[in-house]
């Protein structure tokens, strides 16, 4: 994946698998588990689509939850990672894929 000369960031192509992975820790930087994870991606056309632990997720070990996440669309794409119940926490970032001349 090459990077963006501008920004820094990583660039992806239609087709890639991305592993999104959030992990969760106390405020005393101890991994802690949330009774419930929940995944948001929304695409560079405003779909948002939601996937859920358990459900969709996957549990790598204790605080630590990712998803494997096809790319099909171009553009800017924004996720936000949420932990509910036991441990409370969120956050969110983006990423962003290239135009191609092949879709």
């Amino acid at each position: 994946m090459p990077l963006d000369p501008f920004t820094g960031t990583s660039l992806y192509n239609i087709g890639d698998k991305l592993r999104l992975q959030a992990t969760f820790t106390d405020l005393t930087d101890v991994v802690a588990d949330p009774t419930a994870v929940v995944l948001k991606v929304k695409n560079s056309a405003g779909t948002v689509t939601t996937y859920n632990y358990p459900g969709t997720i996957t549990r790598a070990s204790a605080g630590v939850y990712y998803y494997d996440f096809d790319v099909t669309v171009s553009g800017t794409h924004y996720f936000n990672w949420a932990g509910t119940g036991a441990y409370t926490a969120a956050d969110e970032s983006s990423f962003t894929v290239v135009t191609t001349v092949f879709a």
